[in-house]
């Protein structure tokens, strides 16, 4: 059996994985990369985010001219068009593997050692991998978990045929007739305003009294308004029961029967830690529920064995696992690093768009002494320019009475995602209403609405 030793051992080429690599790569250490799971940029760049993001694109693109066939937008007619769905997922795999070499052609060029297999340990830094030349055993001074996540199955409706995870819901060769989603929360909604542009016939199954239950029902009305506008069926305070003969049983908020016709059904009730199957058990670190524990430092309790993204609990977000990953290889280095964030900036790629950076309304209930400040996207000009300023969409600014400095920031919106990194950027740097207020936003950009409700809590907007 081969043997391999190295300075750092790497589990998982997720976003944390492989950004750890690259950074440990740049700073000198001898690294090997053990993928076993979705490949090189795990769920994320395969079949989550990039992905999820192109036919969400392309769904979008379909409803443009299917709006130009039916009696004309902007001036604009068009034919009835038609979509080959297996071509728009192949034109979506194209951008993986695209994007999957480039990972690959960085983590080669800072000079990481990638091994394709599944590992498992035996103890907190040995593991041996089984790869398609057979095993080998790998031992490091340090350890980074990096295993991700993978999406909840409820026993009732395990995944397989026409019940789908969102993995599944990507790679689909046709447009369901009629599709069943069973979660609002993100990815759900997410997916199924897709192919409700795509011509699905879509109805949502959601536990709580409303979508998306993490955000306040002002950022989410928006998103409801399109959903009922667009014939989207929702079944709220509802739970959803086993799927047979093209019927997915549900109870509903009464507690009445009800059968809901699908031809195939996407369950997307959650993702938990990929804690199994690898010897997480034979590692000795504590958990923190269903989460590796660790610190600020992204160290678990055994010495030099580290942990980042979706293993380490909430937020389960991409860009929170690679910056997590650079702090561990750094602090590996010699570095003096702590992973302490002001903020970790969030977005629902829904119609429209939901962004939200650090305190919202609910984190604040109660409290007197924060200014709230919303400004409407229907008051600037660019929203109106590119038909995003009629669904309700708005900028929202939470700061402290006192000195001003801003607690948080929200958005609802068609394109809204792209403020995000102002948001997060200057409640990172510590800002306050003057900093927002004083900054030259160019026009026309939908940032002008950042600056405006900037400028309504200190009492003076401009445009309102």
């Amino acid at each position: 059996m081969q043997q391999i030793k190295a300075k750092v051992l790497i589990i998982g080429a997720g976003t944390g994985g492989y950004v750890a690599g690259i950074r440990c790569g740049q700073l000198g250490l001898d690294t090997v990369l053990v993928d076993g799971g979705d490949g090189l940029g795990g769920t994320c760049l395969n079949v989550g985010c990039i992905p999820s993001k192109a036919i969400i694109h392309a769904a979008s693109k379909f409803e443009t001219v299917a709006k130009a066939a039916s009696g004309g937008t902007l001036g604009i007619t068009a034919a009835t068009p038609a979509i080959d769905l297996s071509q728009t997922v192949a034109w979506k795999d194209g951008i993986v593997r695209k994007l999957n070499a480039g990972v690959g052609a960085l983590l080669k060029k800072s000079k990481v050692r990638v091994i394709k297999g599944w590992a498992n340990f035996s103890d907190a830094k040995t593991c041996r991998v089984e790869t398609a030349d057979g095993p080998m055993t790998i031992t490091a001074e340090h350890v980074i978990l990096a295993t991700g996540s993978e999406p909840v199955e409820l026993p009732f409706l395990p995944f397989g045929g026409d019940v789908l995870s969102s993995t599944e819901a990507l790679s689909l060769d046709a447009v369901p007739g009629k599709l069943v989603v069973v979660g609002g929360g993100y990815i759900g909604l997410e997916l199924g305003i897709a192919f409700r542009k795509l011509g699905a016939q879509v109805a949502i199954v959601e536990m709580a009294d409303r979508i998306l239950p993490l955000y306040d029902k002002a950022l989410t009305d928006p998103v409801a308004k399109w959903l009922e506008k667009h014939g989207v069926e929702l079944h709220l305070g509802a739970r959803a029961g086993g799927f047979g003969d093209g019927k997915l049983s549900i109870t509903t908020r009464d507690g009445e029967p009800l059968q809901l016709e699908a031809d195939k059904v996407l369950v997307t009730v959650g993702r938990r830690p990929r804690t199994a199957g690898w010897g997480l058990e034979n590692m000795g670190v504590a958990m923190a529920g269903p989460f590796v524990k660790i610190d600020d430092r992204c160290a678990t309790s055994m010495r030099n064995v580290w942990a980042v993204g979706d293993l380490t609990g909430e937020p389960m977000l991409a860009h929170k696992g690679s910056a997590q990953g650079e702090v561990v290889a750094e602090i590996i280095a010699g570095h003096d690093r702590r992973f302490d964030p002001v903020t970790i900036a969030a977005v629902c790629f829904t119609e429209p768009e939901i962004v939200s950076a650090g305190l919202g309304p609910l984190d604040v209930e109660g409290r007197d002494d924060v200014i709230t400040s919303v400004f409407p996207l229907a008051a600037i000009g660019r929203a109106l320019a590119i038909e995003a300023g009629e669904d309700g969409g708005f900028v929202r600014v939470l700061a402290s009475k006192t000195d001003h400095r801003l607690l948080g920031i929200q958005a609802v919106g068609q394109h809204v995602a792209e403020l995000t990194n102002s948001f997060a950027q200057m409640l990172e740097m510590g800002a306050v209403l003057e900093d927002v207020a004083g900054v030259i936003h160019v026009h026309p950009t939908l940032g002008e609405a950042f600056h405006e409700a900037s400028l309504r809590a200190l009492g003076h907007a401009i445009h309102i």
